[in-house]
């Protein structure tokens, strides 16, 4: 985020609150004065989050000391999906970038999602590298695919004609595999359709 001072996010969940704080230390060995211009608790998807009530508070950051901001916010008003804290702010006066943290998920009720795996091994082209879709995982809050291909691949994921947000990929160039992890698909979807980005190719695979 920024050289000058280092940004962490620590919290805990509650039944009905999280509870946490913005961890704040002077990185290069100056003290600097920040100013919070937001702190939020960001939806993946792009639905409404909550803001974290942190607007223009102004601390001193000191080196080898940690301050902490902290936040308190109603877990209950979260829908079901994936979040993360984020928070902008200056350092002396000036923009620092944003901080993103480590997301965390308010879960789907368990009758509302589908669960269980398809093998499916088929051939998909990305327009570049050679790709084959391995096998496509559905849990609880999120759905998995696997793929094999030298290379990463970007993926487009829908269940019933609605995209899933991705939330995380991965790729290890030397066992030639990567994973794409998207929202969970829901009950009511019937079918996944798999789309490579700058592709027009697609593979439409039966949810279990």
């Amino acid at each position: 985020m920024d050289d000058r001072v280092s940004f962490r996010a620590h919290f805990e969940r509650y039944p009905v609150t999280v509870k946490g704080a913005f961890v704040l230390r002077a990185a290069d060995g100056d003290p600097h004065q920040v100013v919070f211009r937001s702190g939020e608790c960001v939806e993946l998807s792009g639905a409404e989050g909550r803001s974290l009530g942190l607007e223009d508070v102004v601390v001193d950051v000191a080196p080898n000391l940690d301050l902490f901001v902290p936040f308190e916010f109603p877990s209950t008003e979260l829908a079901s999906g994936w979040y993360r804290l984020e928070c902008r702010a200056l350092v002396d006066g000036t923009p620092s970038g944003d901080f993103l943290g480590e997301r965390f998920v308010v879960g789907w009720p368990r009758a509302a999602v589908r669960r269980g795996r398809v093998d499916v091994g088929r051939p998909i082209d990305t327009g570049a590298a050679k790709a084959t879709v391995l096998d496509v995982e559905c849990g609880s809050d999120s759905i998995r695919l696997t793929y094999e291909s030298p290379e990463p691949i970007a993926l487009r994921l829908d269940a019933d004609g609605r995209e899933l947000t991705i939330i995380d990929d991965e790729h290890d160039a030397e066992a030639g595999r990567g994973s794409v992890v998207g929202y969970p698909a829901l009950r009511d979807d019937r079918e996944l359709v798999i789309r490579p980005l700058g592709s027009t190719d697609e593979l439409r695979i039966p949810l279990p």
